[in-house]
Formats: C-alpha cells, sequence, structure tokens
C-alpha cells in the first residue's frame, strides 16, 4: 500500500485535490504541496484549514520548488518519504516530474500532456512524443504512471473504456465539453491562459477514417442537445485524449468538441490575428524583449479569482457510436458539474473541480493497490469501474443516457 502525497502546482487544480486529500488524508497518509511560489502552496493549506477539510489529524506541509529542476524534484519526494506524485503544475514540467518518479520508483500521476514551451502544436501523437518514450523506464522500475487523469483527458478515457464494454464494436467517440456557466468577467479563461490559447492557435487534429485529419479552430462546429445544459455550439479542438484513444480505438473516428460564446471567438481572433497570442520573443521600442501570449496572460484575471462569483453547469461527456449484436448502438456517458457546489466545498470553480478530483480518485485506487500496475497507463487502459465508482461518491457522478433511459451509472 503505498502513502504520503506531493502535490506539484497551486493553482486552481493543485486547490481541488489539495482538499480532496485532505478528505481521504486517513487513507492517503502525509500530504506536500510544492509550487515554485511557496505562498501560493501555504495558501492553498490555510483554505484547508479553513473549512475543516482534513479527515484526520495529519501532517500538510508547503515547500518551494522548481519542478523544471529533475533533481530538486528527487530530493523532494526523498525528503518528504512521498510515494505517490500528483503533478498539477504546468504541462511544461510533465517529463522533468515524471523522471524524478522513476529515478525514485514512486507513482507519478499528470492531468495534461507535456508541453515543450517553445513549440505550439506539435504533430500527433502527442503522447507518443513525449511521455510514451518512458513506458519501458516505468516498466523497468516498477513505476505506476497515470497519465491525463483529469477530466477530460481522463474520466472521458475511462468513459469511452466503459462503452467498449457495451459494445461489440466502437464506430465513433465524440467528446464533448461544454461550459455553460458565467463568470460576470469582460474576458478570461477558465485555465492558466498561457496554456488555454496554445491549445487553440495551432492546427485542430482529429483521428478519421483512420487516420490524422487537421482542421483550423473554429472551422467545423455543430450544435449538441446535451443534459441539463440543453442545446449548445461546440467545436473541433485538437485534444489530449485524442492522441491516445486513437491508438486504443484505430478503427473508431475520434473527436473532441468544445464549446465557446461569440463573445470568447472574437476576442480570441482579435488577440491572434494582432500577434499577441505569439510564444515567440518581440522587442518593444524601449528595447524590452517580451513574450506576447506571456503579457496576454499577465493582464488577464487569474482563472482561481473566478471561483467566487462564477454561476451555472458544465456538462462534459462522451457520445459513443457501435454495434452489438449487429444492430446499430449509441450512448451518452456525462457529469454534470455546478460552479457554485464546488465553490461552496472547496474554494474552486466548477472546471478546477471536475479536473481536480479525478487524480485524487486515481490516488486512492493506487494507494489501495487496485491501479498500482507498475508500468505507464492511460486512463483508457485501466480498469474503469473502481474509478467511476469512487467518483459517484466524492463528487463527480457519471450518468449514462441510452435507449433504455438516462440513470446513475455503477457497477
Amino acid at each position: 500500500m503505498k502513502r504520503n502525497v506531493l502535490i506539484i502546482g497551486a493553482g486552481g487544480v493543485a486547490q481541488v485535490v489539495a482538499h480532496k486529500a485532505a478528505q481521504h488524508n486517513d487513507r492517503l497518509g502525509d500530504l506536500h504541496i510544492a509550487s515554485r511560489t511557496v505562498a501560493k502552496a501555504e495558501a492553498i493549506i490555510e483554505s484547508v484549514h479553513a473549512k475543516d477539510a482534513m479527515k484526520v489529524p495529519g501532517v500538510f506541509q508547503a515547500h518551494a520548488l522548481d519542478a523544471m529542476d529533475t533533481a530538486a524534484v528527487v530530493a523532494l519526494i526523498k525528503a518528504t518519504g512521498c510515494q505517490i506524485v500528483i503533478n498539477v503544475g504546468s504541462p511544461f514540467v510533465n517529463m522533468t516530474v515524471l523522471d524524478a518518479c522513476i529515478q525514485t520508483g514512486v507513482a507519478y500521476m499528470d492531468t495534461a500532456i507535456h508541453e515543450d514551451a517553445g513549440k505550439i502544436c506539435e504533430a500527433p501523437p502527442w503522447y507518443g512524443n513525449y511521455e510514451w518514450k518512458r513506458r519501458e523506464a516505468c516498466k523497468a522500475a516498477g513505476v505506476t504512471a497515470i497519465l491525463g487523469v483529469g477530466f477530460d483527458p481522463g474520466v472521458v478515457n475511462a468513459y469511452a473504456r466503459v462503452a467498449e464494454g457495451l459494445m461489440d464494436s466502437i464506430e465513433s467517440i465524440d467528446i464533448v465539453d461544454i461550459n455553460a456557466g458565467s463568470h460576470g468577467k469582460w474576458f478570461s479563461t477558465n485555465f492558466d491562459p498561457e496554456i488555454n490559447f496554445r491549445e487553440f492557435t495551432g492546427t485542430v487534429y482529429s483521428w478519421q477514417n483512420g487516420a490524422w485529419q487537421s482542421n483550423t479552430m473554429f472551422e467545423v462546429g455543430q450544435t449538441f442537445d446535451m443534459p441539463v445544459v440543453g442545446a449548445q455550439k461546440a467545436y473541433l479542438t485538437g485534444h489530449d485524449e485524442v492522441h491516445s484513444l486513437s491508438a486504443r480505438y484505430p478503427q473508431a473516428d475520434v473527436r473532441f468538441w468544445m464549446g465557446f460564446g461569440d463573445h470568447y471567438i472574437n476576442v480570441f481572433t482579435v488577440l491572434k490575428n494582432l500577434g499577441l497570442l505569439s510564444e515567440q520573443p518581440v522587442t518593444t521600442a524601449e528595447g524590452l524583449e517580451v513574450i506576447p501570449l506571456k503579457v496576454v496572460k499577465a493582464v488577464l484575471p487569474d482563472p482561481a479569482s473566478l471561483a467566487p462569483d462564477y454561476t451555472g453547469k458544465t456538462c462534459i461527456g462522451d457520445f459513443v457510436k457501435g454495434t452489438k449484436d449487429g444492430k446499430p448502438v449509441e450512448v451518452l456517458i456525462y457529469n454534470v458539474a455546478d460552479h457554485k457546489d464546488a465553490y461552496t466545498e472547496v474554494g474552486a470553480q466548477g472546471i478546477s473541480y471536475t479536473a481536480g478530483v479525478p487524480p485524487v480518485a486515481a490516488a486512492l485506487l493506487i494507494a489501495d493497490g487496485i491501479w498500482d500496475v507498475g508500468t505507464m497507463a492511460n486512463v483508457e487502459d485501466m480498469d474503469p469501474a473502481p474509478f467511476i465508482n469512487l467518483l459517484n461518491d466524492i463528487g463527480l457522478p457519471t450518468r449514462i443516457k441510452e435507449a433504455a433511459g438516462d440513470r446513475l451509472l455503477e457497477f
């Protein structure tokens, strides 16, 4: 049984991870959180204590850490005695943290694919460009590394695996992410603006007809009829889970769709056309070298600041089509989360909540030995039943809509 958890990162998702881990510290043991800015980590711990979230009295310590420094991560893992690392820092640190976990023999997980700060929207398969290159090293070291265990990627990958068990063959997987909430700001992104914009400034890749297809952002859109939030316009978007699901289901079309309002699209388009979303440095008239994308990030609201006034709900799920006994079948497997409920419980908005609860569920399954597989895996490689049952219990219930009706999904 693995115990003691190190959380890397101190943003909105880390806030959720910290609170949910504290709620289960009787099983997870000592808790540690590390960030380049230790004051941010300390503030998260203070918020945990303010809500009296620790299930049992125990350790919860903050640490300063440059997670781009593998040796520093190794040293912190050894100093804290942590056996599980939940990496919810910037995707730029995935590989250094993963390497540290391999060197120390501890379990690793993250919620997004690795990114090179100097590159935008690399050619697929993204996992194949980075994390999957450490697969054999994980296996040799007996290290459990669960990749992309947020909601999307993460829970939606588990939904695809559930659908696999309901069908003889899968023909298409359409993952739809709708945020029908309102944060009350003139313009903001729901998570790190730099990462948010980087997703949408490059080529949109999808897996269709047995090959990678490319489009431009906002080129392909359609309206989806979603539970609770109703009819919503969403656009074909490149996303992490397409890159791993296409490897498991090469015969199926795999697409990711995200909802955007006209206002977001208009602001995004202006920023992009002005060159303000570029990751390449420019020099001002005063001789200062700046990166436009980082300047835009600096002037936008901190996504964590949106939480107190956020209202409305999210709905994220998989429309999966296939065949069963020679007949066509279709299911929608989904979750609905409420922004206000998330803020009341953990002091974060719903987008952070949906991303932060799943890695804690995975940590609990690793701690109990259920998902402690001693190798690298994406979520669709794992048994989804204990994961979904646990999520039902700790704040993210899954529902399934099929021909027989709409019901809570339980195993």
